[in-house]
């Protein structure tokens, strides 16, 4: 059975207190922690902090504890964000042609392993339509060309706004999103890379890979930014190769690098385990 709790995720300059503050203040209205974890940035003194508590007895009410909050966050100078364990997060997955990702997330998804709630796909391919079909999901088809990316994406933001979407997962989405759209969803788009980022940024990350003759490949789930694969990493992985893989191999066995590292990271934004600063993250276990 689910428990009914709630997530803080704090980010405050480190004082002496803290720690005893969050957590007496839990106390005090009769909740049960249930996880704490902590970090401190020592080179810019910067204090993170998730806990989770269960508000099964918690005396005050869901919609007012934001609220309630906000004298310790002006004293301590606390940036912080609060979510609820049974609230699932509203997606949209945007897949091209590719559909080992999108296959992946789909099934966690049903198996109820990601804490996230797929409103939409959507896809400049007809390709995966079937397979959106079969999960009962609305697919949306926004073809792209050099002349019409402006008007599409407009299109996309709209619908995704009608649909309340909380995160993009891109499922190999093989277009670069504008400036413009990024802005709309900070810190709120996951791309996953077929490369150990920052190597081999870009298209073909395999080929270049292979023709470098390197021993070790690797798959990156970021969030995204302005700057091409350069967003703050959230997950990552690698699996040896040698001289006796073919192309093929390096990207046979990157696909299922790409599948573990896109759903990980979906995994822990879905339940609130990242915060992230200057263009890094804290990703708690």
């Amino acid at each position: 059975m689910e428990r009914d709790s709630a997530i803080l995720l704090i980010a405050a300059p480190d004082r002496e207190g803290l720690v005893y503050t969050v957590t007496d203040y839990i106390y005090r209205n009769s909740g049960n922690i249930l996880h704490a974890e902590q970090h401190i940035d020592s080179s810019e003194n910067i204090f993170f902090m998730r806990i989770e508590w269960d508000i099964t007895n918690f005396k005050i009410n869901q919609e007012n504890i934001l609220s309630s909050l906000e004298d310790m966050k002006q004293t301590w100078r606390m940036d912080i964000s609060l979510y609820f364990s049974k609230v699932k997060t509203k997606t949209a997955v945007f897949v091209s042609k590719k559909d080992h990702c999108l296959h992946d997330v789909l099934y966690k998804t049903k198996n109820r392993e990601l804490g996230i709630d797929i409103s939409c796909i959507i896809s400049n391919h007809e390709e995966n339509r079937r397979l959106a079909q079969y999960y009962e999901i609305p697919f949306y088809l926004y073809p792209m060309f050099k002349d019409n990316k402006q008007e599409q994406e407009r299109m996309q933001l709209e619908l995704m706004k009608n649909m309340g979407i909380e995160l993009i997962i891109l499922a190999r989405y093989m277009q670069i999103l504008s400036p413009e759209f990024v802005t709309h969803y900070q810190n709120r788009i996951i791309n996953v890379h077929h490369s150990f980022l920052p190597a081999f940024i870009g298209a073909n990350p395999y080929k270049q890979a292979y023709e470098k003759g390197v021993k070790i490949i690797g798959s990156t789930a970021h969030y995204v930014t302005d700057d091409l694969d350069k967003g703050p990493i959230i997950a990552q992985e690698v699996i040896h190769v040698d001289h006796k893989d073919s192309l093929d191999d390096f990207i046979c066995k990157g696909k299922e690098l790409e599948k573990q590292v896109l759903t990980n990271a979906v995994k822990k934004h879905s339940e609130h385990k990242i915060l992230e600063f200057q263009n890094k993250t804290v990703v708690f276990d």
